[in-house]
């Protein structure tokens, strides 16, 4: 499976590509300074770590299909929000609201969307912050204003997605029953996990600000 292309679209594509990888960095810096900072004035981490990937060109013809589209770069573009996607891994639950905050106070990040699977998870059980953003990338001759998607979510909801997306694609989307319904269950612990982390991490603080 391949995005079709002429000759012009083969160096359109590689541009393409390089735009959304310059978007990624760009947050990516972002992210780091503003981890550095909170750490400065708080002397607290909220960023555990950031994972950042371009989606295959399998990946984006697959999704264009599923909503029936030509396979074409100005498609992709157009109508592929998640090419360029970044993770962001915190360790507690009100992380993901100060990061989403301080994200969106990016004077040059464009906030389009908000999705808010912890307040309301998916069937399956799966919990995260979902941004669509959109950042400029400057070139020599045009700035470019670019679609990143952002996840942010605990170190917990990770390890339950990672092996949520591992089950998805080990039976094509048709799992048995009781996995999926084990997995639902699994969803809930990491819930309980993540308040009593956090209800335990206040009251550390409480007793070290005593």
């Amino acid at each position: 499976m391949e995005i079709y292309t002429d000759r012009d679209d083969i160096d359109s594509w590689t541009e393409v590509t390089l735009i959304y990888k310059s978007a990624l960095k760009q947050i990516s810096t972002k992210l780091e300074i503003l981890n550095d900072e909170f750490q400065h004035v708080h002397r607290y981490n909220p960023i555990e770590h950031i994972k950042s990937r371009i989606k295959t060109p399998e990946s984006i013809v697959k999704k264009l299909k599923k909503h029936g589209y030509e396979s074409t770069i100005g498609n992709m573009v157009k109508y592929v929000n998640d090419i360029a996607g970044i993770r962001v891994i915190c360790s507690f639950t009100s992380d993901i609201y100060k990061i989403a905050e301080m994200i969106s106070n990016q004077s040059d990040i464009n906030v389009i969307s908000v999705k808010d699977y912890i307040v309301n998870p998916k069937p399956s059980g799966y919990k995260s912050y979902h941004m669509l953003v959109t950042i400029p990338v400057y070139l020599s001759d045009r700035i470019e204003e670019t679609k990143v998607e952002i996840q942010i979510r605990t170190v917990a909801m990770d390890f339950w997605a990672s092996l949520e997306h591992k089950i998805h694609y080990k039976f094509e989307g048709n799992a048995p029953d009781h996995i999926r319904e084990q997995l639902v269950e699994c969803s809930r612990i990491v819930s309980d996990l993540d308040t009593r982390m956090l209800n335990l991490n206040k009251e550390i603080q409480h007793l070290s600000e005593g």
